[in-house]
């Protein structure tokens, strides 16, 4: 039997430039020391002194991290959080339930989310249906969601697993050479059954003639199953930029359709992906209805039952919440439910396939774990540039540690055979792929959330991953973690 594959030539996304500080920070730092310098080469040492601690302080709130950012960052986040809450942006209604809808198939969500927009695009597939094009205003992005089901690997082999990672490998590859998808979503949604689908079948095909023995039985094994039960629910979306779609589909017509024309050339090739070396059994790409269904549940995960059985055709203008209070530091309200999102750090040592399985499993009947993974294919010119920086800094830092006279350490020769092997593997014809894992928790809003919110993070801490609580954006990181719409997590370098 051979042993598993564990995954782990990753490294941070913009490395430090010298002391673990970024080339900004490190300016910054030397720029608030000068008065010092200063009032030392003039002999003023008075001035040196009482200068002295303010430099210390200053490098202390724009060096050192605390949960993920400096104490500068965190008083400018919070004091954009005040600001936001004391003139009532973050206060949100939706136009249903204020009785305000025009059209009931333009979406109404709250937050990040309200710069999406659905459009039905052109006839697709053998079956001419119509998937669901979705548009982001505010990012000014292209989107299509699916729906798959994939057989899991709980019970596969260790050359079974290897085999459908090569699969995944394989077709963020392909993402990357045709440099046109800007972000690939794999989400994965678990909740304990709530047995719709098996209450409408019975409904359907039960005899009313049969013995009341028989009909207790059923509804005793019905019981037992539906709480013994788990459901997952998987989705896909692939994300094009207005900036690289914008000329191509003008030579497909022009507009959304043809937008919509491009992307469906590309769905094509990533649903044979899917299909083949990945392993799924089904890939349906959603239309506006089912899209609003996967909003909806997303969030309101008790819906699910009265959508399968009672309204299958939900308009998007009411798949959102009908109202979202302003969010909390550490979790986020939407109607009847709440939720804690975290995003998962990848551990240096890696990871095997398979890892996060633990952070799906529900500890509680009505719980619901998300886990939306983020590939962002990067071009092969960047890629290049990026990866030879890397190789100069890894190769700097090392020469200059033995130049004077410090020891280079295991962790330093590890990095730098993790830099080599990276740019070995580009070479050969590799793609280079950024990666973000986000997780939340949702459960109704009589329960402590405070309590849910450490048992996802004790779950990610015993996936052998480390958990980083999104506080003050909250909101972002749900939309993240549980809509399967495109929107990535928050970021603060750059642009998408």
């Amino acid at each position: 039997m051979s042993t598993p594959v564990r995954y782990g030539s990753w490294s941070v996304d913009r490395g430090a430039s010298f002391g673990g500080l970024g080339v900004g920070t490190c300016v910054g730092a030397a720029a608030a020391g000068i008065p010092v310098f200063a009032a030392l080469g003039a002999q003023r040492w008075a001035v040196a002194a009482a200068w002295t601690p303010v430099w210390a302080v200053f490098v202390v709130l724009v060096a050192v991290p605390v949960r993920g950012r400096t104490p500068l960052r965190w008083s400018w986040d919070a004091c954009h959080r005040l600001v936001g809450a004391a003139l009532g942006w973050t206060s949100w209604q939706s136009r249903s339930a204020a009785g305000d809808v025009d059209d009931l198939e333009d979406a109404d969500l709250p937050g990040v989310l309200s710069g999406i927009r659905t459009h039905d695009g052109p006839p697709f597939g053998p079956l001419l249906c119509r998937p669901a094009v979705v548009s982001d205003d505010r990012e000014r992005t292209w989107s299509v969601v699916a729906r798959i089901a994939h057989p899991g690997i709980g019970l596969a082999e260790a050359d079974t697993r290897t085999r459908l990672g090569h699969g995944l490998a394989e077709l963020l590859e392909s993402t990357a050479t045709g440099e046109l998808v800007s972000s690939f979503a794999l989400q994965v949604r678990t909740v304990p059954d709530d047995g719709a689908e098996r209450s409408a079948w019975q409904a359907a095909n039960r005899r009313a003639d049969a013995p009341a023995l028989a009909h207790a039985v059923i509804d005793e094994l019905a019981d037992i199953m539906t709480a013994a039960g788990v459901r997952h629910e998987a989705f896909v979306t692939v994300v094009v930029p207005e900036r690289r779609i914008s000329r191509l589909a003008r030579e497909a017509g022009g507009g959304t359709d043809g937008r919509a024309r491009v992307l469906y050339g590309l769905m094509s090739e990533l649903e044979a992906r899917l299909l083949g070396p990945v392993g799924c059994s089904s890939v349906a790409w959603l239309d506006s209805s089912g899209l609003a269904a996967a909003v909806r549940t997303g969030f309101a995960p008790g819906d699910r039952a009265r959508l399968t059985t009672e309204e299958p055709d939900l308009p998007m203008a009411l798949a959102g919440p009908s109202s979202a209070p302003p969010p909390e530091r550490r979790h986020y309200e939407h109607d009847a439910w709440q939720s804690v999102t975290c995003t998962v750090l990848l551990p240096d040592k890696g990871a095997v396939m398979g890892a996060l399985a633990p952070v799906l499993v529900p500890t509680a009947a009505g719980e619901r774990r998300s886990v939306t993974v983020f590939f962002e294919p990067i071009s092969h010119t960047r890629a290049d540039r990026m990866i030879g920086g890397e190789s100069m800094s890894s190769e700097l830092t090392n020469e200059i540690r033995r130049r004077g006279g410090f020891r280079v350490r295991a962790a330093h020769r590890q990095e730098a055979a993790r830099v080599e092997g990276r740019d070995i593997r580009f070479a050969e014809g590799n793609a280079l792929v950024r990666v973000a894992v986000a997780a939340a928790v949702t459960v109704p809003a009589t329960w402590s959330i405070s309590d849910f919110g450490r048992r996802l993070e004790s779950s990610i801490t015993n996936s052998g991953f480390k958990p980083l609580r999104l506080d003050l954006a909250q909101d972002s990181g749900f939309a993240a973690a549980c809509i399967p719409l495109g929107v990535g997590l928050p970021r603060r370098r750059g642009a998408r």
